[in-house]
């Protein structure tokens, strides 16, 4: 009968208390607690600390005092003439600042140093550095290629070759952001690489011309006569009209790619930024214009966007 009731009481009570009071119970000394599991704290991903100047090499110095440096000092430190020579540099600056942190692609054409052996990419340099997450790429005439580094490439072909720019377009590490035509400076040239090479930049890009003097000297593909249709000047003035094709008039014309893609158009003496955008804010005209246009269709689409301001001449 005891026996009987013990061996009820381990069905019964055991499972329903814990192994130290069930000890008490049948008298015997409870059994030792298990240790409490150690929790090990989360690892927690710090940023590492930025080393002290101290602790930098003579290499990373260098590096970040160049990197601080405004791109004037950048020019005169490399030699090239964007500063001496000529004063780009503070154009280029308030133009392209905004861009210094960014990663994209920066091409410019003409790498210097003509056919001199080891001389040229000066400019390159001062890129790099202004821009320190930006890839660099120049495109020369001639073999340049021993100013390649981490982070500058060289091409060698004609500015006026496709193949070759096209080439360098699609071979490129991150969008095409700024072309810097610092080329042969000859109009016939620099007309022709902005038609190819324009419409392969990035809206939101820049597009630079250098030396835009030549387009007054017939010695270099220019002319003398300022209204002539062929230099560079004559190209920029055509952009200008450009931005404003939507008030045009001639219902017959057909904006041209540059027409709904220049955005603005900043002059320098010698220089010339063009900005890449979308060029098609609408206009008031068919209202402000409404004799001129009484005879049109009626229901014919509104020149104006959604958005537009109340007619005002």
């Amino acid at each position: 009968m005891i026996d009987t009731a013990k061996r009820a009481a381990v069905r019964v009570v055991k499972p329903l208390v814990g192994p130290r009071a069930w000890a008490r119970l049948r008298g015997a000394p409870a059994p030792a607690a298990a240790p409490a599991a150690r929790r090990t704290p989360t690892a927690k991903a710090m940023p590492l600390p930025e080393p002290k100047e101290a602790e930098l090499t003579e290499a990373q110095r260098r590096r970040r005092e160049l990197q601080a440096m405004s791109l004037t000092d950048l020019a005169q430190h490399f030699g090239t003439d964007k500063h001496g020579l000529h004063f780009y540099t503070t154009h280029y600056q308030r133009h392209l600042e905004h861009l210094r942190g960014e990663r994209f692609t920066l091409l410019e054409i003409g790498i210097g140093g003509y056919v001199k052996q080891g001389r040229g990419g000066a400019s390159l340099r001062m890129w790099k550095f202004f821009f320190p997450r930006a890839q660099i790429i120049g495109l020369d005439i001639e073999d340049k290629s021993f100013v390649r580094a981490p982070r500058i490439d060289t091409y060698q072909g004609s500015q006026v070759d496709p193949e070759v720019l096209e080439r360098i377009v699609a071979e490129k590490k991150g969008p095409l952001r700024v072309v810097i035509d610092d080329g042969s400076h000859r109009p016939e040239h620099i007309r022709e690489t902005f038609r190819i090479l324009f419409p392969l930049l990035e809206d939101g890009g820049i597009y630079a011309i250098e030396d835009t003097q030549t387009s007054y000297w017939p010695e270099w593909g220019g002319s003398d006569e300022r209204h002539d249709p062929t230099t560079t000047m004559a190209l920029v003035k055509d952009l200008v009209d450009g931005l404003n094709h939507e008030e045009y008039v001639d219902e017959s014309y057909a904006p041209t790619y540059a027409d709904l893609h220049v955005v603005a158009v900043h002059c320098y003496h010698n220089l010339v930024f063009i900005e890449k955008g979308r060029n098609t804010e609408g206009t008031n005209r068919r209202s402000v214009l409404a004799e001129r246009y009484a005879g049109a269709q009626s229901g014919a689409h509104s020149d104006a966007p959604p958005d537009a301001p109340p007619d005002a001449p």
